[in-house]
């Protein structure tokens, strides 16, 4: 079936995190509307715009290569990432051997598309986000850096703040690589344009499409927030999830919103028609996320399964999207960090769309040209 959710390949380790020549926008352009639409189609002009801009002196290229600290600060949130050229020339189906981690499956149309979209504008646009633990030495290293000048100091239009330092050092990506060894990083954001790094790379080994452009963001240091993705259930009645619960030894209470509400946490979720409201709490036969209970357990118990789900980042929209009858809106805990990463290293997924990692960077604060290599 053409629109199947498969799986991706782990990039092998070691991770390889490789110096290229920084682009990016004027601060001025980034988050800018016209600017997002000189991304889209016809996707082959977008070397023409590129260099137009450079011309009138609103694209920045680094002369030099090298690896590039980017520090974003978006609703008070600040965040630091180590962005660089990720190899992604060795592949691996076990987990054992792996250094990056997606934590959901990809629809092959949709990374084909991405594909074409990146070798029409020989660029990548934005970095794929990944999430890891660093090590103390290369903590320190980062925060040695970040005492120094950065090359980049803007504020966009989407009101975010970035600080971009340049690491060219021959020390300093030594020492970098070396941290970087056995690091395990996880996918946050970008499964797709990640899957398009991998069929880039098949089409045209030995180029500059043996490596995507990747963020790599220490956990433990600037965090990324971790938020649920709640679902909405069209033709799917309270009741007939109450069944569901019956039929898995799941259990099923009703009581009032402000109790339901209450009670969302860890491995307990929460079900609405907009009037009623209810907990539910599944058994779960290993250590699983609540969402991997919700999809592995209860959905398939139903009678009838919903034909599609609607997915929706806050209780708000979850709620606001019951308008068919019947239908039903379940609230999901965020998914804690070390749980996601334990499922992830044990070799299984999530489901398609579980987590929501936030803030992102803004789109044109760092780019890298294919052609630059």
């Amino acid at each position: 079936m053409e629109d199947s959710v498969v799986t991706p390949p782990y990039a092998a380790a070691p991770l390889r995190l490789l110096p290229f020549h920084g682009l990016s926008i004027a601060g001025s352009r980034v988050g800018e509307p016209a600017t997002a639409r000189a991304f889209a189609r016809p996707y082959r002009k977008v070397t023409e715009r590129l260099a137009q801009w450079a011309e009138r002196g609103t694209l920045w290229r680094d002369p030099r290569p090298g690896l590039y600290l980017h520090e974003y600060t978006a609703g008070g949130i600040t965040i630091r990432g180590l962005v660089g050229a990720l190899d992604v020339t060795r592949r691996t189906g076990d987990p054992e051997r792996a250094a990056v981690f997606p934590h959901e499956g990809i629809h092959p149309g949709q990374a084909d598309e991405l594909t074409r979209r990146m070798e029409q504008m020989q660029l990548n646009p934005a970095p794929i986000l990944l999430v890891h633990r660093a090590t103390d030495p290369l903590r320190t290293l980062l925060t040695g850096i970040r005492e120094t000048s950065p090359v980049l100091d803007l504020r966009d239009r989407a009101g975010q703040q970035h600080r971009v330092w340049a690491v060219r050092r021959s020390d300093q990506l030594s020492a970098i690589a070396r941290e970087l060894g056995q690091a395990h990083a996880l996918i946050a954001d970008g499964h797709h344009r990640y899957g398009a790094y991998l069929r880039l790379q098949e089409r045209a080994p030995g180029t500059a499409a043996d490596r995507g452009l990747a963020m790599l963001v220490d956990q433990d240091d600037t965090p990324l927030f971790l938020g649920a993705i709640h679902r909405v259930l069209p033709g799917v009645s309270l009741d007939d999830l109450q069944v569901a619960a019956e039929r898995t030894a799941s259990a099923l209470h009703r009581c009032d919103q402000e109790q339901a509400v209450a009670a969302l946490g860890p491995g307990t979720m929460v079900a609405t028609d907009g009037t009623a409201w209810a907990t539910v709490r599944t058994p779960a036969a290993r250590e699983c996320t609540t969402v991997e209970r919700l999809h592995e357990r209860l959905l398939p118990a139903l009678d009838t399964p919903p034909a599609r789900i609607g997915h929706h980042h806050s209780v708000e929209a979850a709620l606001a999207a019951l308008t068919d009858r019947p239908a039903t809106a379940v609230l999901l805990p965020a998914p804690e960090f070390p749980l996601v990463q334990r499922v992830v290293e044990s070799g299984r997924l999530l489901p398609e769309k579980a987590t929501s990692f936030q803030p992102k960077p803004s789109v044109g604060v760092l780019m890298r040209s294919l052609p630059d290599g």
